[in-house]
């Protein structure tokens, strides 16, 4: 068994907090889950290169703790792409045998609450450079063209960011469905979907529609992807126990000058009204409506807000649209990503309670 320190951080007791953390940095509800990527890839004589998504340690509600290995590959490194510094564990197998590997990351997570008060004095001009990146179109999120006029057509010029990212919010919730046809999480190709009016999806295709309309108006937003590893204490169709293979989940957050990063989950909305047979206007779906706007559950861990980015090292796709599922290139040809069982590989989560 190999081990790795994956990343340096504080005590829960000095973690540099955002917006309504400070006075829980040293709560005692942290939850602690150790995620589990179990690969037995089946052709021992090409070469084989695969990338998994790990977690990563983000100030005030995800802490890493480490990252270990074992198995049959010659070369296996930590890497963090250029771009955005998403942690990735990069394997490969040159020599013919058995392409085997078990990575187990333990991460810690603290429920977030950070909802914005609209206040027009805490917009002032210009970002932060670290948030500029995310008002930048991509292959997948334009800002110009049937995008930009969207959000100019469900926003008003006067409104700060939160009335922008909050009208942005309520159009998607209400003209949007989950489309349960669709495979993994979605392709996120949002001007596909506004041009064919079909706004079905699941979170990648919803919570990108979200970011894409946000940067076009001029809100920095990102999207942020993970994968459920524990129950919901809301709704049994937003969590996930044991086996989480098929748990991938994106989500998204929005910027502002007064609260920083406020985050937000359109998608799980719909995925509520479509999974629990719930109507729009139900009590319990308005409820998680307002909750979603400001807060997300921590039953969730998160890996990364890299989007049509350069894997590290290079791969043979370029850029690759996000790094949610493990990819894995036999002799250069990528296997399908969302088909777990002839990649092959299985995903697990364990809560860990001592």
């Amino acid at each position: 068994m190999q081990r790795r320190q994956f990343l340096q951080f504080s005590s829960a007791a000095s973690i540099v907090s955002v917006g309504n953390f400070s006075a829980r940095a040293d709560a005692i509800d942290w939850k602690t889950f150790a995620v589990t990527t179990t690969l037995n890839i089946q052709d021992a004589d090409r070469p084989v290169r695969v990338w998994l998504p790990l977690p990563n340690s983000i100030d005030g509600y995800q802490q890493v703790l480490d990252t270990r290995w074992s198995g049959t590959a010659n070369n296996v490194q930590i890497y963090r792409d250029l771009q955005y510094d998403a942690p990735m564990l990069y394997a490969e197998w040159s020599k013919p045998g058995p392409r085997e590997l078990v990575a187990t990351s333990q991460a810690k997570t603290l429920d977030r609450d950070n909802k914005p008060v609209v206040d027009p004095r805490a917009d002032v001009p210009g970002h932060p450079p670290n948030v500029r990146r995310f008002l930048q179109p991509t292959k997948h999120i334009p800002t110009d063209g049937i995008v930009l006029s969207t959000a100019q057509e469900v926003t008003q010029a006067d409104m700060n960011a939160t009335e922008k990212a909050r009208a942005i919010y309520d159009w998607i919730v209400d003209n949007s469905f989950r489309d349960p046809k669709v495979r993994g999480c979605g392709r996120g190709d949002i001007k596909g979907m506004l041009e064919t009016g079909n706004l079905g999806g699941k979170c990648a295709d919803i919570n990108s529609l979200f970011v894409g309309l946000c940067r076009a108006v001029g809100v920095a937003a990102r999207e942020n992807f993970g994968i459920r590893v524990g129950p919901s204490r809301n709704f049994k169709s937003l969590g996930k126990v044991g086996d989480i293979t098929g748990a991938q989940h994106c989500r998204a957050e929005f910027y502002t000058h007064g609260a920083g990063w406020v985050p937000v989950d359109p998608a799980d909305v719909r995925k509520v009204v479509l999974e629990e047979r719930l109507e729009l206007q139900d009590t319990a779906v308005q409820k998680i409506r307002e909750s979603l706007f400001g807060s997300w559950e921590m039953n969730w861990v998160e890996f990364n807000h890299a989007r049509d980015f350069i894997l590290n090292p290079v791969s043979a796709i370029t850029p690759i649209n996000f790094l949610m599922y493990p990819h894995a290139e036999v002799a250069g040809t990528p296997r399908d990503e969302l088909d777990a069982k002839s990649f092959v590989y299985q995903i697990e989560a364990k809560e860990i309670t001592s």
